[in-house]
């Protein structure tokens, strides 16, 4: 016991004292995920994301309409996002599971174990404010197009994805500036923030949990009064030949997106919420989260993981080349200027000649 404390007292923050013994004892090992698991659902994150990405670099060089642009642009920040985030963070992940090495010999300070929660909170804060900065984007275009002199250009674009980057960077410094803690997590293969139950973990973790259900709150309000103008457009007599097939499109995609961040990402948040504001468990030692606790949180890191997995699929499945196949009535046609018959005629005529260069 003496010497475990005097270990524990030498080693960084990130080291619990309850789960030093995970990481030496091999009955905790039956209960790790497969290293084959994770190493395939990683790969096939990876050459998902990949394959997207080209397919959007490919669709951007033949696009000339600045609001199909800037839709391009948020989705390819999105796609390059899950990528990163599923290289990064396997190459630490799947290492340790081939190879199961000691953190405590391994990462003593602690260095590795905050780079990889830092790199989980970005990366999983990014996609879904990324989400939200899309449906934003889209419902100013829908239902406020002529708010804006002209459509949003490809370098205002890229400063809002760069500043998406880094608002969520700025976020995970957090733990690492002080406001609670990166701790390595059940089963010792991975690091993320601490359900415990101080002050200042509890804080970091409102903020995370919160943060990311206002994004897909706003997602979801954004898209919703968004789709209904679309249905309105849809519907009208006077407007159903005009209707625009990329303003369809980009919104099928990106409620494709919101209904995957949903599912994958709320029940990680709440439970997030729930375990830091409810009553710790009686019995429990300084520092130590129920072993139920931590299978649970693990269980909803690997619903968060699809996120990653199936954000590209929306874009390659969704896209009109495919859309058209499965709907073959679907034709061009000019763009969302119809809602307004009344706007001056030569801003009318200019709006509705960019629009219509897809």
């Amino acid at each position: 016991m003496e010497a475990n404390g005097s270990l524990a007292g030498e080693l960084g923050s990130c080291f619990r004292s309850t789960n030093f013994s995970a990481n030496l004892s091999g009955n905790g090992r039956k209960l790790i995920v497969s290293r084959w698991f994770s190493t395939a659902f990683g790969s096939i994150g990876l050459a998902s994301n990949l394959f997207a990405l080209c397919v959007l670099v490919s669709s951007s060089r033949k696009m000339h309409s600045r609001a199909r642009s800037s839709f391009l642009i948020f989705l390819c920040g999105l796609v390059v996002t899950d990528f990163l985030g599923l290289l990064v963070t396997g190459t630490i992940i799947i290492s340790y599971h081939f190879t199961k090495f000691n953190w405590m010999v391994v990462d003593r300070a602690c260095y590795l174990c905050n780079f990889l929660g830092l790199s989980m909170v970005f990366f999983g804060q990014c996609p879904l404010l990324l989400g939200a900065t899309m449906a934003g984007e889209r419902f100013f275009g829908i239902n406020h197009p002529f708010s804006r002199s002209t459509s949003m250009s490809k370098r205002r674009a890229w400063f809002m994805v760069g500043m998406v980057w880094a608002f969520s960077f700025s976020l995970g410094l957090l733990p690492i500036l002080g406001l609670g803690d990166y701790t390595l997590q059940y089963p010792n293969s991975w690091c993320f923030i601490t359900l415990l139950h101080d002050a200042k973990n509890v804080t970091f973790c409102l903020i995370f949990a919160l943060l990311g259900i206002l994004a897909v709150g706003l997602s979801f309000l954004f898209n919703t009064v968004s789709v209904v103008t679309l249905c309105r457009v849809y519907h009208d007599r006077e407007s159903v030949q005009r209707r625009r097939d990329s303003e369809v499109e980009m919104m099928v995609q990106l409620v494709g997106i919101m209904i995957i961040a949903t599912v994958c990402w709320l029940p990680l948040l709440i439970f997030i919420i729930q375990t830091v504001l409810q009553e710790p468990a009686p019995g429990l030692l300084p520092h130590q989260i129920p072993r139920q606790t931590e299978e649970m949180l693990l269980i909803y890191l690997r619903m968060v993981t699809w996120n990653q997995i199936l954000d590209p699929w929306v874009y390659i499945l969704f896209r009109r080349a495919v859309l058209k196949r499965i709907y073959p009535r679907l034709k061009t046609r000019p763009s969302i200027v119809s809602l307004y018959p009344m706007l001056n005629p030569s801003l009318r005529r200019k709006l509705t000649q960019e629009s219509v260069l897809q």
